[in-house]
């Protein structure tokens, strides 16, 4: 698969192969939506919790008499079905995180590089920098690319100066080609890669 290369002002600055075993892929749905799942998961805290019957600091004693009342039978005030008792099966503080094994979560990039690539939103460009740290200028190089939602990834280091200027743009993420991951690509409606990005992704899939 063949793409131009363009720079951050829209001009062209030749062209790049880019292999079909990362980005020629078709696209499924369930590997996307497994990886995305399992990153999400991760993201979960889990530190929400109830007060269990156990938990609550209320008298343990017989309210009143097992028979003869034509009440039901009670031990404690702490029971569940009482005002002010515990929770029944309430959620208690655990960690969402379940495991999915590295070849499918390799294999769910390549499926979201290659979806990009499907989509034609891909864009390759030969480098992001800045002379100076302005987001308006740095606006204005995204509206000649036509950029609102996108997610940049350069090399293995960005550009402080384009880092800080693009960091106040809403719904524009940049990141190292390391931290690229399948829900910042899906979430986001235009991948761009750097020449620097494809060279890594392509040595780290070799």
């Amino acid at each position: 698969m063949k793409l131009d290369v363009t720079t951050l002002d829209g001009a062209k600055s030749g062209s790049i192969d880019l292999n079909d075993e990362i980005f020629g892929l078709d696209p499924r749905a369930d590997i996307l939506h497994r990886v995305v799942r399992w990153q999400l998961a991760k993201r979960q805290r889990g530190t929400h919790e109830t007060l269990g019957r156990s938990d609550i600091d209320r008298t343990k004693h017989k309210l009143y008499r097992q028979k003869g009342t034509g009440g039901a039978r009670h031990g404690a005030a702490s029971a569940p079905q009482f005002r002010g008792g515990g929770r029944s099966f309430g959620p208690v503080t655990r960690s969402h995180a379940h495991d999915l094994p590295k070849k499918v979560r390799a294999l769910g990039l390549k499926h979201a590089l290659s979806a990009k690539a499907k989509s034609a939103t891909l864009i390759v460009v030969d480098d992001i920098s800045a002379k100076e740290a302005k987001t308006k200028a740095v606006l204005a190089q995204f509206g000649k690319l036509g950029l609102k939602s996108a997610l940049i990834i350069g090399g293995a280091e960005i550009d402080k100066n384009f880092g800080l200027a693009a960091r106040n743009i809403h719904s524009v993420d940049v990141l190292p080609v390391q931290g690229i991951n399948v829900y910042d690509i899906m979430r986001r409606d235009t991948l761009v890669l750097t020449k620097a990005a494809i060279d890594a992704l392509e040595a780290r899939f070799k």
